[in-house]
Order: structure tokens, then sequence, then C-alpha cells
């Protein structure tokens, strides 16, 4: 579930590094510059970018629609073109077996083989439909701290990667540790770096 849904699911991170002079114009570049591309009449394999909350179609962000007071409001879509293992063995197979008849020849070299296994995945390729994936997010400038909409660490990974390219600013995961010691005053650290876990039952 999603920023704008009515239950949602979330981990916490926090920004680390400093936001440039003005932000929001660096923003809007930033965005603008990796915002997702679609591949549907291509037959690149896969495609990472910036859409909007609202949809999913909308990668052109007109007038900084991504700000949202002292918050920026992202998704980030992954689109995917696939083969499974199994159907690219299957007609791989099938294509070595034709050529062997073709040609008349007790077996093919390793070579012959890669290039066989190349181009059947190319071919399969060029058939599968890009399979999308969306995540919302939630940025608070203020606090430096982001909301991602999803607890797959895969997801999170490419989220991870894809901010630093994007704006050149770190995410760390809080871990509640880690949120406590954002939440709490200086002088309360002390105490809990003290703490302990314990076993409740």
């Amino acid at each position: 579930m999603g920023l704008l849904s009515s239950s949602a699911t979330f981990v916490r991170y926090a920004v680390e590094g400093e936001l440039p002079p003005n932000f929001l114009d660096f923003a809007a570049e930033r965005i603008a510059a990796n915002a997702y591309r679609d591949i549907d009449d291509n037959y690149e394999e896969r495609s990472v970018g910036w859409v909007s909350v609202l949809n999913m179609f909308d990668s052109s962000f007109e007038y900084a629609s991504f700000a949202a007071g002292d918050h920026i409001v992202l998704t980030l879509r992954v689109d995917e073109r696939t083969v499974s293992p199994k159907v690219l063995k299957k007609f791989t197979m099938k294509e070595e077996t034709r050529l062997l008849k073709e040609r008349q020849i007790p077996k093919l070299s390793r070579a012959q083989k890669i290039e066989i296994k190349e181009n059947v995945k190319l071919m399969l390729l060029k058939k599968a439909v890009p399979v999308p994936a969306t995540y919302d997010l939630c940025w608070n400038l203020s606090e430096a701290t982001l909301l991602f909409f999803s607890t797959s660490q895969k997801a999170q990974a490419e989220l991870e990667d894809f901010f630093k390219k994007t704006f050149d600013l770190s995410l760390q995961l809080q871990i509640p540790y880690l949120t406590a010691e954002h939440l709490l005053k200086p002088e309360y650290h002390d105490a809990l770096s003290r703490l302990t876990p314990d076993i409740l039952i």
C-alpha cells in the first residue's frame, strides 16, 4: 500500500548530507533528469525513474507537483521486461535441436550454444511486456527524514541507489534505536546508549 492508501506500511530513513542553496530548483532539475522513461516501444530490459504519486504515467511534474509544503512526494517506478529461465531453456533447446537437424551435425560448439541462447533471449524479450512496480515516498525536508512505503529489501536497495544518483544525498535506514536517537533531545542520548535488550516472556 502506498502513500495515498487508507492503510500503509513504510520504513523510515534519515537523509544525510547538506541541501544545496535554492533546493527546490535543484530538485526540479535533478528529478526531471531522472524521471521515468517509457520502454513499451523498445526492447530495453529495464527502466527506473521518478513519476507522480497521483499518476504513474506522469513524469513531467508540471508546476513542481512533487513539492507539497515542506515535503517532497514522489513515486519510484521500476519497469522490468523479463524472461522465465524455464521458458528460455525450453526455446534454447528447441532451437539447438532444429539447428542440429538442419545442419546434420552431431553437436554444437560451446560458442554456438552461447550465441543461440543470446539470440533466443533477445527474441523472447521482444515479445515480453514490461511489468511495472511503483513505490511511494514522502521526504520531510526540515527534519531530514524520509518515509518509503515498501518493506521489500530489494525495493529499498533500489531506492537507496537511485536517491543517491538523483540528489547526491545518502539514506540511512532508521532502526528503532536510531529513530529514538533522532527524536530524543541530546541530553537523553547517553541514557539511550546504556539501554540493553530484554526478553519480555
